[in-house]
């Protein structure tokens, strides 16, 4: 029991993203049908996509949209959106008053705490990864239909022992 709690509740994610990447790979080196192989492809795909987006998870932080506000003839300056997530900064009477005199006053009363963001990063790339991995499913798909109809069967020894018999289409 002290095992579960302190490190598979913890660390569940990453529990599931071990077991997912072993079924995938598994099913990618010993099975013979080549759907089944592309089924293992696509889990091992997701498992990663899963690691990467358990890695970027940052917990209690936002996500850094900063606001541009621009006033009559100055500077245009950056305000962070409150960690609260209220997505309109108010100045407060200090920054009112320097405004026009001190832009450095305002950046240092509301400078941009790196801790308090998550990294957006990790979750674009795995957006790429994603579309990637669709595509390559398709195309892995439609090879899969066009060695059906050369060969009548999807079982990789079957369409070995074809080949080695130079079965259609095949230059030996």
């Amino acid at each position: 029991m002290e095992f579960l709690n302190a490190s598979v509740i913890p660390y569940f994610n990453y529990w599931i993203y071990v077991v997912l990447m072993m079924i995938g790979l598994h099913a990618m080196i010993t099975k013979n049908n080549l759907i089944k192989k592309l089924i293992g492809m696509s889990i091992f795909q997701t498992a990663i996509i899963l690691f990467y987006v358990s890695i970027g998870v940052k917990t209690g932080s936002t996500i850094p949209i900063l606001e541009h506000h621009h006033d009559e003839g100055h500077a245009e300056t950056a305000h962070a959106v409150a960690e609260s997530g209220d997505h309109h900064a108010e100045e407060t009477d200090h920054e009112k008053s320097d405004h026009g005199n001190n832009e450095h006053a305002i950046e240092a009363d509301h400078g941009i705490d790196p801790d308090h963001f998550a990294n957006p990063l990790p979750h674009v790339l795995m957006l790429t990864a994603i579309v990637v991995g669709v595509s390559t499913l398709g195309v892995a798909l439609a090879i899969s239909q066009s060695i059906y109809k050369d060969f009548g069967s999807l079982e990789e020894n079957e369409i070995l022992a074809k080949i080695k018999q130079g079965g259609p289409g095949v230059d030996v």
